[in-house]
């Protein structure tokens, strides 16, 4: 297997990929075909032995969670969902717009036979309102798989029925919250819900609902069309198959990388053409800002949900963003928790005061103003937001924190005995000697 593996992104260099003749041209839609003359349980079964997982974060095995979707039942029968979690906000993220910008087909595709396996007959894929011109592209993508028979009634004479509906969200990170962003697809605030039941129960509409990510869904067309083995036989032992890593920061060629899981960083920037000239990396995101930030001492760690989970991070959405030592982290953790402030939907009090406060003592130390003191007492805001938060949001704000002051904790000292941030800004901010001022 070699280093890069092609095949999400494997059509993305085409002329007009994003248009149904060129993906149909690539053998587009024969895995939906293929799909319409197998069982749905079957369909469910082949990702299952795929060792599929989440593409979005959790990395929970995605056949394993379509399996909790109950049977119909036939004296109260509800309907069954999916929904495809498009709300890409996290920051250092950009890897499902990119991917449905270059070939919305794919994700198109996935959706189908995804739906198929789950016995839904509508779907929807839920866009972070803001890339608009992303929201046009899925829109005309649906309106020419609906023109080719690929959705809509008795698709492919199958007896198989479908309606997909592409909706724009309004901007907010909190709705990349599963449940969230099922109360915004239903007109209501978003904010997350308190579980049990879980969504496979009562979800959308208070049906059955499985929500994936579009990678994730995206995924699902090349298992039909070559085997779950041939998935497995990508990735590690336990992190299976290919995913997109998105490259950022001071390297020379940022962007998206595809490949088997379980590449190393090293191997990632040196295909990015290395760290930009004159310079080394000091500190990196594995899976974007709400996973704890790791080191240099980390470039020859497998990029899989189990050697970075060992490490004491978290593999995440893979936004690998690389700072070099011109970057002052304590400024760089200060950005990330205002994000994380104003995102916070207020639900609750760990999250809603716990984030202000974090800011508050993060600022005073940023800037030369705080105590030594101040350090332990971002540890202990830290332990009284973790796990305590409503969902996610809240432990994600904690993670950079805690994992900088960890390994950079004379960085922080040093803010307090220059009286501000050791970094001159005249000089790129590259970090001052001993006894200079800002």
């Amino acid at each position: 297997m070699s280093t890069l593996t092609p095949v999400l992104t494997d059509n993305w260099d085409a002329d007009r990929a994003w248009t149904l003749p060129a993906y149909e041209s690539r053998g587009g839609y024969a895995a939906l075909k293929k799909a319409l003359r197998t069982a749905p349980a079957d369909i469910v079964t082949q990702v299952k032995d795929s060792g599929l997982r989440g593409r979005g974060g959790a990395g929970f095995p995605t056949g394993m969670k379509w399996s909790f979707i109950p049977p119909q039942d036939e004296k109260n029968p509800k309907p069954h969902y999916l929904v495809v979690n498009a709300d890409e906000s996290e920051p250092g993220t950009c890897k499902d717009i990119p991917l449905m910008m270059a070939s919305p087909h794919t994700l198109v595709e996935g959706v189908i036979i995804s739906s198929y396996a789950i016995s839904a007959n509508t779907a929807f894929i839920y866009v972070r309102g803001e890339v608009l011109h992303v929201i046009r592209r899925l829109q005309a993508a649906v309106e020419e798989a609906y023109r080719a028979g690929h959705l809509g009634t008795d698709i492919h004479g199958s007896g198989y029925d479908l309606d997909l509906v592409v909706h724009a969200g309004a901007g907010a990170y909190i709705c990349g919250e599963e449940t969230a962003l099922l109360d915004s697809l239903e007109g209501r605030r978003g904010q997350p819900r308190l579980r049990p039941p879980f969504p496979a129960v009562a979800g959308l509409y208070a049906s059955p609902t499985v929500i994936n990510n579009v990678e994730s869904i995206a995924s699902v067309p090349s298992i039909v069309a070559n085997g779950p083995e041939w998935f497995a036989s990508m990735g590690s032992e336990k992190s299976k198959g290919y995913v997109i890593y998105s490259l950022s920061g001071h390297v020379k060629r940022p962007g998206q990388y595809e490949a088997p899981l379980g590449i190393t960083l090293r191997e990632l920037i040196d295909l990015g053409g290395g760290m930009r000239e004159g310079h080394e990396l000091k500190f990196w995101t594995p899976g974007g800002s709400s996973t704890p930030l790791l080191t240099a001492d980390h470039l020859d760690m497998p990029l899989d949900y189990e050697a970075v989970g060992a490490a004491g991070s978290m593999l995440g959405t893979r936004a690998l963003q690389i700072f070099d030592e011109t970057t002052c982290v304590v400024r760089a953790v200060l950005r990330w928790t205002e994000f994380y402030k104003h995102e916070s939907c207020g639900k609750c009090t760990p999250c809603r005061e716990g984030t202000w406060w974090l800011v508050q003592t993060l600022a005073a130390l940023e800037s030369g103003r705080g105590t030594e003191a101040d350090l332990d007492l971002l540890v202990d805001q830290c332990d009284n937001i973790l796990g305590r938060a409503f969902c996610a949001l809240g432990d994600g704000a904690t993670s950079p924190i805690t994992s900088s002051i960890e390994y950079f904790r004379d960085e922080f000292i040093a803010h307090l005995t220059h009286g501000g941030c050791p970094f001159d800004p005249a000089a790129s901010t590259v970090f001052a000697p001993q006894g200079a001022h800002a």
